[in-house]
């Protein structure tokens, strides 16, 4: 048995999505057997985990603080062990514009130029350039630099649960969408809008002992046509099927069963080239004949109706046997 402190909540947008993610890592904790201290991040945190001196952190933030390598950094500093990436992996993984230069940095690596993991192309700009040097007054840039043109996807740069993704048709579109993207984050990404397959694959381990679980597929009913926030607050408005349907793919079983097969190889390939410690969630399209990954997540969501969880049922385990196997390595 192991005295784990469970960081939960934060000051982040995805605050909400964090205590609901900690309530059930402790209930599974506890259900393996482990001493559980919940704690938010307050101004009383460090003092706290001094006293308490645990065994381990299982990190439940969301968001900023939580994935940006802030916690992990503050643990470091601490000397306490923790559950997942260290914080340089957390930088990385932290900026979505970021999956280009690292995958291309891991095939140098390993010496594999040919990956079979792809990412959508794009631009990146930050809050200061579109609102204080002129950057707004170049817009019409965007349809030459994202190739195919409109539509494309506007994003946070950093962050999760889908907060601040439009997609947007056109250049009259553009500025509106900017600027909501801008109130989440201080950077946003415009990229190629993909159409296809909505996944997500939920991954185990670190290096090459990590395996993939089964890959989640979403079908999601909202008005935007994608998993977005309203989905992930309301369940009635999404439907996850885990594994994904073979009939999703091709409706050839055994070139299906390829398609599977490439998008966990997919999936592994981004998770390894940014040396994701532990855990970590890889969500991508496939559009019908390659898998376009566009983010790394390194504290996957762990509430009722998250991908992870949904993926370890799939494969047959339990989140009270998963979380104590990740525990259990630190003590």
């Amino acid at each position: 048995m192991a005295k784990v402190a469970v960081l939960m909540g934060g000051s982040s947008f995805e605050r909400e999505f964090s205590l609901i993610s900690g309530k059930n890592i402790c209930a599974a904790l506890e259900e393996a057997g482990h001493r559980v201290v919940p704690l938010d991040t307050t101004s009383a945190l460090v003092p706290t985990l001094r006293s308490e001196r645990p065994d381990v952190v299982y990190n439940a933030l969301h968001g900023k603080h939580g994935e940006d390598g802030t916690i992990q950094s503050l643990l470091e500093f601490l000397d306490i062990p923790f559950v997942g990436s260290p914080a340089s992996v957390c930088h990385r993984s932290w900026n979505k514009d970021a999956l280009h230069s690292s995958l291309i940095k891991y095939r140098q690596l390993i010496n594999e130029p040919d990956g079979v993991a792809s990412w959508p192309p794009g631009v990146y700009i930050a809050r200061d350039a579109f609102k204080d040097m002129g950057a707004a007054t170049a817009l019409d840039l965007v349809e030459s630099r994202i190739p195919g043109g409109y539509p494309v996807c506007v994003k946070p740069a950093h962050g999760g649960s889908a907060l601040g993704i439009h997609r947007v048709n056109s250049q009259e579109e553009l500025g509106e969408a900017i600027l909501d993207a801008l109130s989440y984050d201080d950077a946003v990404n415009i990229e190629q809008w993909v159409d296809g397959i909505e996944l997500s694959v939920a991954i185990l381990g670190t290096g090459w002992d990590a395996y993939a679980l089964p890959p989640v597929e979403i079908s999601a009913h909202t008005e935007s046509g994608f998993f977005d926030i309203e989905a992930r607050m309301d369940s009635s408005l999404v439907d996850f099927h885990c594994p994904v349907r073979l009939s999703s793919l091709s409706q050839d079983e055994a070139e299906a069963q390829a398609i599977r097969a490439e998008i966990e190889r997919a999936a592994l390939e981004v998770y390894r080239a940014y040396s994701v410690v532990d855990l970590g969630r890889i969500d991508m399209i496939w559009d019908g004949g390659v898998a376009r990954c566009f983010e790394v997540d390194v504290s996957p969501g762990m509430t009722n109706h998250s991908l992870f969880p949904t993926a370890i049922k799939a494969a047959g385990r339990t989140l009270p046997d998963v979380l104590d196997e990740l525990i259990t390595k630190y003590v």
